[in-house]
């Protein structure tokens, strides 16, 4: 292609842009029409190139009949756009293109991107000590789980890029997602894999720009097999930060690299962060981890006690679980306080001495009341053997107190619907929701059925005091 014919395509789009310019938001125009490139003008087509398959699609969905009326105020009628997907081989280092539409197997001439510069050496941020191995996967954070090692194991060659993980403080998403690099390193499926925060980027940002090496921090960045950027929500506001991390990005997702990010709030409620990077953060798959639940909590204390050759006791563990309940560092937290003055003052670790621990931390201790302990007393009130709870007995008065047993629990214990169901002989959850709502209306329809189910209630909190 000469140079007439490159300036001819160039002017063609140009205007076909201006047009487009005009009819949209001039963030849509921004975040969607910018980063297309003209290629070819043949017979009645214009080729242009797109960052991805997505990119595509979504312009395609969204903006066909703004595109087909300044093709045709530009052009005439009958033209027509043929979108081609940029994509780098990294043997032949050279930028490829695929035609969506028509498969065409031509490359365009003259674009070829050199990649031939020595790559800088990637420093090792990750904490080794974050894998999968250790994290307690817990129906909490089941999906985010299965999803990063999903990523870890296959980066960048899954629908899951970005993969965004948000949730609050001290629930494991720095823990999480460093497992990803971590495994992604020692299964040899990324070489280059960097983890940094949000804030440190920033830092570095700045840094480049007084230092005038901006050019050097931006192709570090770009040169990942896997960026693992943490608490994005801290680059809010910062205007330049974000535009830099908008191309690095983009540059990244093109060459179908692995992009990994944590949040405190998923994408769409991010405030101050520029909708074009709001929306590439929503490409890939946005996964919550939540806090624990009691047999999560219980399961890292265990595992704690295990990493550190520790003896606990039981009781022990599941008292700090079930008072310790808003995230997994307090939990932490808590656990290495316990030791620490086990140690200091040379005491046993017991009941007495944990509950010492937690008066610093928990303002309402509570000794955490069983549901077998709740199958027990209702079990007596109602004279039933208490094993008939676990029975498939279906008579009114064993169904009955059955049910008053499992309101009971779901009320006292921070047991899940699942665990409940299990003590209950093997109920599924289902049976348990249908349980409890039974209770419920029959507790707004019948005083004394109220009366005895808050009777129970009182009873079994005071032993738990």
């Amino acid at each position: 292609m000469d140079a007439e014919q490159t300036l001819q395509i160039n002017e063609t789009w140009a205007r076909c842009s201006l047009i487009i310019k005009e009819r949209v938001p001039s963030q849509t125009f921004k975040t969607w029409f910018e980063p297309i490139v003209p290629i070819e003008l043949k017979e009645n087509k214009l080729i242009v190139g797109v960052p991805s398959q997505f990119f595509y699609e979504w312009v395609e969905e969204h903006y066909s009949s703004v595109i087909a009326a300044s093709l045709e105020e530009v052009l005439g009628q009958g033209f027509r756009l043929i979108y081609q997907v940029v994509r780098v081989n990294e043997e032949n280092i050279e930028t490829e293109f695929s035609d969506i539409k028509t498969n065409m197997s031509n490359k365009p001439s003259g674009i070829s991107v050199s990649l031939k510069e020595q790559l800088p050496p990637v420093e090792n941020t990750l904490n080794p000590r974050y894998t999968f191995s250790n994290f307690i996967m817990g129906e909490s954070n089941q999906l985010a789980r299965a999803a990063a090692l999903a990523v870890a194991n296959n980066p960048g060659k899954t629908s899951f890029n970005p993969f965004v993980i948000y949730g609050g403080t001290g629930l494991g998403k720095t823990h999480l997602i460093q497992a990803i690099g971590n495994q992604a390193l020692s299964a040899g499926v990324a070489k280059r894999v960097v983890y940094i925060s949000s804030e440190r980027f920033t830092i570095e940002f700045v840094d480049a720009i007084q230092s005038d090496t901006i050019k050097n921090f931006s192709s570090y960045y770009r040169s990942m097999d896997v960026l693992i950027v943490d608490d994005i929500q801290f680059l809010s506001g910062k205007e330049k930060t974000q535009d830099s991390f908008f191309h690095t990005f983009n540059s990244l997702h093109q060459l179908g690299k692995q992009i990994v990010l944590s949040s405190d709030k998923p994408p769409k409620n991010l405030k101050g962060l520029d909708e074009r990077l709001i929306s590439r953060f929503q490409w890939g798959l946005t996964a919550d981890v939540q806090a624990p639940d009691l047999e999560t909590r219980i399961a890292i204390l265990q595992q704690k006690c295990e990493e550190d050759h520790v003896y606990i006791p039981q009781e022990v563990i599941n008292f700090l679980a079930a008072n310790v309940t808003s995230n997994i560092r307090e939990l932490e937290g808590t656990y290495i306080s316990l030791i620490a003055k086990s140690s200091l003052e040379n005491k046993d670790i017991d009941i007495l001495l944990a509950r010492d621990v937690l008066r610093s931390i928990v303002s309402d201790i509570r000794t955490p009341v069983s549901v077998e302990k709740i199958q027990k007393i209702v079990a007596e009130y109602f004279n039933i053997p208490v094993d008939m709870f676990r029975a498939k007995n279906r008579k009114q008065e064993v169904a009955s107190a059955r049910m008053v047993a499992m309101f009971i629990s779901k009320e006292l214990t921070n047991c899940s619907l699942k665990t409940i169901g299990l003590h209950f002989g093997g109920r599924d959850h289902s049976t348990v929701i249908h349980a409890l709502q039974t209770v419920e209306d029959q507790i707004k329809l019948d005083s004394k059925f109220r009366s005895v189910v808050d009777y129970l209630r009182k009873n079994i909190e005071s032993i738990s005091d």
